[in-house]
């Protein structure tokens, strides 16, 4: 079996959070889903589960961090071009998203954030390779 990351994430509204999550380019995997939890596809190896505060709570003994006004971790997926960056953070904007600050710029990667309704925070960027400094 190939090697995959699952990121789990506690959420207060389930249908939001899908159609944000699904604005943002993710798809929705049925056969991992139910009515306390979504699978949500980014690519063949990468998925996050929206999970109900009460799901995600079965796998856990410690409390659920509030997220939006603490950062428990941050997120990045990396795309093909700034347009793309662009694209999918005006997609998740619309959907209902903030984006807490302006976009970065590293010279070799241009990087823009995106809070969820919950405040779970992704880092959208693209990297130039044939830009990186090499001292």
């Amino acid at each position: 079996m190939a090697k995959q990351v699952f990121i789990n994430l506690a959420i207060k509204d389930l249908q939001n959070s899908m159609d944000f999550y699904t604005a943002l380019g993710f798809t929705n995997n049925p056969q991992f889903s139910d009515a306390s939890g979504k699978c949500m596809v980014w690519s063949d190896h990468i998925f996050v589960m929206l999970l109900t505060h009460e799901k995600f709570a079965t796998f856990t003994t410690k409390p659920i961090a509030d997220t939006k006004n603490n950062v428990a971790g941050l997120f990045s997926l990396s795309v093909d071009s700034i347009d793309e960056v662009n694209n999918i953070v005006t997609n998740g904007l619309n959907a209902g998203g903030t984006e807490p600050s302006e976009m970065k710029d590293y010279g070799f990667m241009q990087q823009r954030t995106i809070e969820d309704f919950d405040g779970h925070t992704w880092e959208i960027f693209y990297m130039d390779m044939s830009k990186i400094p090499t001292e």
